[in-house]
C-alpha cells in the first residue's frame, strides 16, 4: 500500500469539504478502507485517479477562455502520472484544481520516489510564472 490519506487530507487535496469526501465514499465514487486504528482512509493512488476524473469532467464543461489567472508559489498535491526514460522524467500532479507538470532528471525522480499517489509539493519560480488575461 502506498501513501494513505485521512478524509480531511483527501478533502484538502481535492479542494472540497470533509463531508463531500465522505459522501463520495459512501456513494462508492471514492474507495476507502480502514487504517489499523479503525479510521477511514483513502489510498493516494485512488485520490490521484479520482482527481484526474474530476479534472477531466470539469475541463469538458468549462469555457475555454480565462477571465484572470495567478497563483502562489507552492502547490501541495498528488502525483498522478510519471513518464521516465533513461535520462529525463516528466511528472504530472494535481493540486486541486491545478495541474502541475514538471520536467527533471531521471535521477532526481528516482531519488524522490515519484509515482502515482505520492504526496508532493510543486514549487513555482516566480520568474517563470505566466499571467494571462483574455479578451473581454
Amino acid at each position: 500500500m502506498g501513501h494513505v490519506c485521512r478524509i480531511r487530507q483527501a478533502a484538502e487535496l481535492l479542494g472540497v469539504s470533509d463531508d463531500t469526501v465522505r459522501r463520495w465514499a459512501d456513494s462508492g465514487r471514492l474507495p476507502t478502507a480502514l487504517d489499523p486504528s479503525g479510521r477511514r482512509v483513502v489510498e493516494g493512488v485512488a485520490v490521484a485517479l479520482f482527481v484526474e476524473r474530476l479534472a477531466s469532467a470539469a475541463a469538458a464543461s468549462r469555457p475555454r477562455t480565462t477571465i484572470a489567472e495567478s497563483a502562489g508559489n507552492h502547490f501541495r498535491g498528488l502525483v498522478t502520472n510519471v513518464v521516465m526514460d533513461t535520462v529525463t522524467a516528466k511528472s504530472r500532479s494535481r493540486a486541486a484544481p491545478f495541474r502541475m507538470v514538471s520536467l527533471m532528471s531521471r535521477e532526481a525522480a528516482d531519488e524522490l520516489g515519484l509515482a502515482p499517489g505520492v504526496l508532493a509539493v510543486a514549487s513555482v519560480k516566480p520568474t517563470n510564472v505566466v499571467i494571462a488575461i483574455p479578451e473581454a
